[in-house]
């Protein structure tokens, strides 16, 4: 029988549709002299919530666990992130953030390449950042930092200190939080009547379309739906008012809440609720296709990894990203099969990634002696990566990718 829990939206329950069994921290890249026998491990399964149909993990891990102030993520290590950022706050300028005086707050700001065009723009702004070291890289930008969580109380000290928001903004981030609640109660508190609160996540209709699985690790708690959305914003006052499809990070989903009744939801709103729903988005039977096809891939790819020894042949990984962990720990990639990750983030190298200790070396090692084959864990910058390692297709080179299917391009 699959395994239940509560949903941490509604109360009702979360029914159990895929384990990925035993999984570390996604972004615990430990050196190589650390005690791995104190490795933290946990179990990661989703599941479907019969009720508000919010998909989540059926284990929550620590927060501290995971944001502190090592969290090695920065957002602008893409230029292509980048400039989808910094797309984003010149909307914003021009669209929600026109009144005398506006006042901006981003939940979960990273490394400040949002707020930083607002604070070159004179905009009043505030970041709400837990990991440390990146809220410290984000306030050497001039961005104003406040350096903590998220929640009902945190809001209301913000709105006593700075008054109340026109835009509350969160990119990759409200799927990280369980206790959304306290959250959204947060918005209600600091977010004016005529203010807007604009999230995007990656989309679970992407994730089962594609199969991008590796997008389901320990950070990521939900997995949002216009439906799911739309459900989890009436509980809490808020209306969902319009949604935008995103290419980044594989597929995401741009969401626009507003105060309950304060404005028209667009049209959109209706027409992805609409394909949700022809599609069975929200269906056991669904989202139990969805688990057996990667199933199918695990199966694919470890046994093209395994013919490539066999073979001969130097296989070696590119990008360190956090979803890897979850490909690396279910397909039991170790350097064995791999013999290192590439990655550009100098808080990873000379570390090890999570679980599977596969050794994270510089762009420079990859080229200085180019592999057979590389396995592309940051898929969803296949076409900026490509691009830049043009030599080691000239030298010969082959990728290996993994979704939606596993293939040698």
């Amino acid at each position: 029988m699959p395994s239940t829990s509560q949903c941490r939206v509604c109360g009702d329950q979360v029914t159990e549709f895929f384990d990925f069994g035993r999984q570390p921290l996604s972004d615990a890249f430990h050196t190589p002299g650390f005690d791995f026998e104190k490795e933290f491990f946990f179990r990661l399964a989703v599941g479907l919530c019969q009720g508000c149909t919010m998909v989540q993990l059926m284990e929550e891990v620590p927060r501290d666990n995971m944001f502190h102030e090592e969290y090695p993520y920065h957002s602008s290590g893409s230029a292509y992130m980048r400039e989808h950022f910094e797309g984003l706050a010149k909307r914003l300028l021009a669209t929600e953030l026109t009144a005398d005086d506006p006042f901006v707050v981003e939940l979960g700001c990273n490394d400040g390449v949002m707020l930083k065009v607002m604070a070159e723009s004179g905009v009043r702004h505030l970041g709400v950042e837990p990991s440390g070291g990146v809220a410290d890289v984000a306030a050497a930008k001039g961005v104003r930092v406040r350096k903590s969580f998220f929640e009902e109380s945190t809001a209301k000290e913000i709105a006593a200190e700075d008054g109340r928001a026109d835009v509350i903004y969160a990119a990759n981030t409200l799927c990280h939080i369980p206790y959304m609640e306290s959250v959204l109660s947060g918005v209600r508190a600091l977010l004016k009547p005529t203010g807007v609160f604009v999230f995007e996540d990656p989309y679970l209709g992407d994730i089962v379309e594609r199969t991008s699985f590796d997008q389901i690790y320990d950070e990521h708690f939900f997995f949002f739906t216009a439906r799911s959305v739309r459900e989890m914003a009436a509980r809490n006052g808020l209306e969902l008012v319009d949604v935008e499809r995103l290419p980044v990070h594989g597929g995401e989903v741009r969401y626009t809440l507003a105060p309950a009744g304060e404005r028209t939801p667009s049209q959109a709103v209706a027409d992805l609720l609409r394909d949700e729903a022809e599609s069975g988005l929200a269906e056991p039977a669904t989202l139990q296709e969805f688990g057996r096809k990667v199933t199918v891939i695990r199966d694919d790819l470890t046994g093209l990894l395994r013919r490539l020894k066999d073979e001969g042949k130097k296989v070696v990984a590119y990008g360190a990203t956090a979803k890897s962990a979850t490909v690396t720990n279910l397909c039991g990639i170790t350097p064995d099969l791999v013999s290192f990750v590439c990655d550009t983030t100098p808080a990873k190298q000379g570390r090890v990634t999570p679980g599977t200790h596969i050794p994270v070396v510089t762009p420079d090692t990859f080229a200085a002696d180019y592999p057979d084959y590389a396995l592309l864990f940051a898929w969803n910058h296949a076409d900026e990566i490509m691009a830049k390692e043009q030599a080691f297709r000239d030298a010969g080179g082959k990728w290996i990718l993994y979704v939606p299917d596993v293939r040698i391009v």
